[in-house]
């Protein structure tokens, strides 16, 4: 998250902005689960994608929703939009266009199995008809006056698509919040919980969003129960001071973890809520993005924030449409797998079923692959298309050779001999080596310059203060033909640059620039090598670099 968190701010609660550090060695289940809850894990695991909405008032403004309201350390403004008008944003909001069906039509053609509604955020904006507070969408003063989550709830359960509820403990519009007089509005806080679960059918979904509230900020020991007793099948997210059914990272894909259910939650654009021209994720991040979710053996949950008028964003639309085209293609690959056996990376994610593997190769691979080998006889090997795919067995190595690529994910089956779901998770090797001019203090462990081609947008190379020139190299294991590079800088520090290829022991510029920022791309003239570096020229302070990628 970009803007700095106050002292007041990690105790008040958690924006869907900050990343959740899950704490499970502090947390315990405040009961073992159910024969009931685990299967709903198990169904919900199956699922492996949802779709997220965050829409409200807010969206009039373009700005980020709760966040653009809540107030600095001191009570003085420190949103971007003044508490007196945010919270009077609803008398205007209108949204004539806003069809529930629609919205569940384009969350299936997106081959998404759930989908999660923010019914209020940390602004404390209700989208339903609580009977608890005025401060909501069907207040006589709201010009819309229509209950959403009834809607959209009688929308899903006809299509048969999962529904889920966002409920936000902080509230920073309640007059009891934070206060001395805070158990009471921990009993408005059980009422709307015991509301939504009581009130709107099926809910296969609470995903609360508390991040530095514990459990006896919300009294979870007691609201727990109550949300199983009211909805059986339910599963509770790690939000609430307790740990839940599952983890959520966010904006980030989660680590390969199969001995506890996790779901991502991501943006398919920047903002949460809806914002004019707001960068868009491509078709291939979105891609690569659900595949190392689910090798990772988790679920993604993507975010799309609709207009002022009701309609999700046609371009978001589209985007969100050619996902389930690639999963009307792929899905088995997806739907109904686990994670593994080989842990995912940057060019390969793998899952599996009982008896078939997939594994995933991205484009930037080549076509051939070696793997730790499996502790079992792979009997068979070709494409989703049926083209048979050469492999070999020996040495501790599975060796296939790939014999026609598709743009962003070519999909193996291989079939073992017996289960696949037995056989343990394995680590890819990394392909390449790093090597850079200058680390960070020499703290290698933390910010060597492997971390700039992990594939994790939270982990940097860095170099120390001071430093305004340096270069960051990589070595691959084989030569690649490249054509685009794409960098992630983590400030916008650099002001000359040069991307390098090593021929024949001497280093030959493919490409010149000035700045670079979060998100610089380039193509250029394909070239083949082994050995390629960032050579920075002229930054203001150390350079530091997020990511960087050669396709």
């Amino acid at each position: 998250m970009k803007r700095q968190i106050t002292k007041r701010l990690l105790l008040v609660g958690s924006c869907l902005c900050c990343l959740w550090l899950t704490g499970r060695a502090a947390h315990a289940t405040s009961a073992a689960a159910t024969s009931a809850q685990l299967e709903a894990i198990k169904n919900w695991q199956a699922k492996r994608f949802g779709m997220f909405i965050h829409w409200g008032p807010i969206s009039l403004k373009g700005t980020e929703i709760g966040w653009s309201r809540i107030p600095g350390p001191n009570g003085e403004p420190g949103g971007t939009v003044p508490a007196e008008e945010y919270d009077a944003l609803y008398r205007q909001f209108n949204p004539t266009n806003f069809n529930a069906n629609d919205w569940v039509s384009i969350a299936q053609a997106a081959g998404a199995k759930y989908l999660v509604f923010t019914t209020k955020h940390h602004d404390g904006f209700c989208e339903f008809d609580s009977k608890l507070t005025d401060y909501k969408i069907t207040n006589p003063e709201s010009p819309f006056h229509r209950d959403v989550v009834k809607e959209l709830a009688a929308a899903c359960q006809h299509a048969g698509l999962a529904f889920g509820v966002y409920y936000s403990q902080p509230d920073e519009h309640h007059p009891d919040y934070r206060k001395p007089t805070h158990e009471k509005y921990v009993q408005y806080m059980h009422g709307q919980v015991r509301e939504l679960l009581s009130n709107y059918g099926p809910i296969s979904v609470i995903w609360f969003d508390g991040l530095g509230g514990s459990a006896n900020d919300w009294d979870a020991e007691r609201l727990f129960p109550t949300i199983r007793q009211l909805q059986p099948n339910i599963l509770i997210n790690n939000r609430c001071g307790l740990a839940g059914d599952f983890d959520t990272p966010e904006q980030r894909i989660g680590s390969y973890q199969d001995e506890r259910p996790w779901e991502t939650c991501m943006t398919l654009c920047e903002q949460w809520a809806w914002k004019p021209d707001d960068r868009m994720k491509s078709l291939e991040q979105c891609i690569a993005t659900l595949v190392r979710c689910a090798g990772g053996d988790g679920n993604l949950l993507f975010n799309v924030g609709p207009m002022p008028d009701g309609r999700i964003e046609p371009r978001q639309v589209k985007r969100m449409k050619e996902i389930g085209q690639w999963l009307k293609r792929n899905g088995e690959s997806i739907y109904g797998t686990r994670g593994g056996p080989w842990k995912p990376n940057r060019a390969l994610a793998s899952t599996r079923t009982e008896r078939t593997i997939y594994l995933h190769v991205f484009h930037s691979s080549s076509n051939a692959i070696e793997l730790p080998d499996i502790p079992r006889k792979v009997v068979d090997a070709a494409l989703l298309n049926g083209d048979k795919v050469e492999f070999t067995q020996q040495d501790g190595k599975l060796r296939l050779r790939i014999p026609q690529r598709q743009p962003i994910d070519t999909i193996v089956k291989l079939q073992p001999e017996g289960t696949a779901m037995d056989l343990p998770a394995l680590e890819i090797p990394l392909n390449f080596v790093a090597e850079a001019s200058n680390i960070y203090q020499n703290q290698t462990n933390d910010y060597g310059p492997q971390f700039a081609f992990d594939g994790d947008p939270q982990t940097r190379w860095a170099t120390d203060e001071g430093t305004k020139q340096a270069w960051i190299a990589v070595t691959l294991n084989s030569p690649r033909t490249v054509r685009r590079v794409k960098i992630s800088e983590a400030y916008n520090r650099v002001r000359k640059f040069e991307l390098q290829r090593r021929d024949e022991g001497n280093w030959k510029t493919i490409l010149e620039g000035t700045t670079l920022g979060s998100n610089f791309q380039q193509e250029f003239a394909p070239v083949t090598g082994r050995e390629f570096r960032l050579r920075v020229l002229d930054a203001t302070e150390g350079p530091t670099i997020n990511e960087m990628e050669l396709q």
